[in-house]
């Protein structure tokens, strides 16, 4: 649409021909269409993707045009059949590529011919079928996949978590009759082998574990050994999970406190979420290690007035 033009800027002027004025209109109009057309088609040739392994970039290639692929870093290795980079070695397309550029060129060499190209960037393969075709893609760009937005925190209520330790206890049985009811239920057991933290006094070995994953909640079975002769105290709120460098705080814990002399007690206690309100999305292939705070030996057992013994 031409812009309008107030009367009131304009300066004098000789009138013009009237016929001759809208035949220059016209003329400008269909110049204007044109332009149009011409930037319209452009972007056939020019297109962009996102990054995504698990495609297969179908890229149509010229013989007498280049074909340009460009990543948003530095490609790590490139693999290729049918792709040779000298002219003269017989292929079909023809391979340009500089070592540590973040894009490479093509051009097919002969018509009716096709290959796939493999290209490895930041740990992954992208698949690309090269087709010889008159009308090439010239340059596609590709980006990396947008951040997926992050999931809401779960809302576990005290009692959805007492329900979640109910379901692990009874996981054998819910399995087999109910598996309805814990069909979204991750489950390891380690058979006796499980993951011991040793602390001496006392160790903690990882049983069994649970992945509940629309509460985002693990639970874990742990057995707790005391290796003293005197009964080992043990706040029951104070399970903690490290994973990797992070610990995170338990949720809730089905836990006496006291682990015998010579003894085991066998504790479930869950992790929800993350410390800062995020989900943890935790798998339970994990190497875990789980802390507890527990009471120095020493108060364990202290002597009252009459002679009879009484914990702190």
């Amino acid at each position: 649409m031409l812009p309008q033009i107030r009367r009131a800027n304009l300066i004098p002027r000789p009138r013009l021909n009237e016929s001759l004025l809208n035949r220059s209109v016209w003329l400008v109009a269909i110049l204007l269409l044109s332009t149009s057309a011409i930037f319209a088609a452009e972007p056939k040739s020019i297109q962009s993707a996102f990054l995504d392994d698990r495609v297969v970039y179908s890229v149509p290639v010229s013989s007498n045009r280049v074909t340009t692929i460009s990543f948003p870093g530095p490609i790590s290795a490139i693999d290729a059949a049918g792709v040779t980079t000298d002219s003269k070695i017989p292929g079909s397309f023809q391979l340009a590529h500089t070592k540590g550029a973040s894009f490479l060129s093509v051009r097919a060499l002969s018509p009716g011919t096709s290959a796939n190209l493999n290209v490895r960037w930041n740990k992954r393969t992208y698949v690309f079928e090269l087709n010889e075709n008159a009308v090439p893609i010239l340059s596609l760009n590709l980006q990396e996949m947008p951040a997926a937005q992050a999931a809401p925190p779960p809302e576990v209520t005290p009692i959805k978590l007492l329900a979640l330790l109910d379901k692990a206890k009874a996981f054998p049985l819910l399995k087999q009759q109910h598996p309805e009811a814990v069909a979204d239920v991750d489950f390891t057991t380690y058979d006796g082998k499980g993951l011991v933290s040793d602390f001496n006094d006392y160790a903690i070995r990882i049983d069994e574990a649970f992945r509940f994953n629309l509460e985002d909640t693990i639970v874990f079975c742990v057995t707790l050994t005391n290796r003293t002769d005197h009964a080992l105290r043990y706040q029951p709120n104070s399970f903690m999970l490290r994973a990797g460098n992070r610990l995170y705080p338990q949720s809730i814990s089905d836990a006496s406190g006291i682990i015998p002399p010579k003894g085991q007690s066998t504790v479930y206690f869950a992790v929800t979420g993350t410390p800062d309100g995020g989900r943890n999305e935790l798998s339970l292939k994990n190497s875990f290690t789980v802390l507890i705070t527990c009471r120095p030996s020493s108060i364990t057992a202290v002597e009252t007035r009459d002679g009879k013994e009484a914990t702190p």
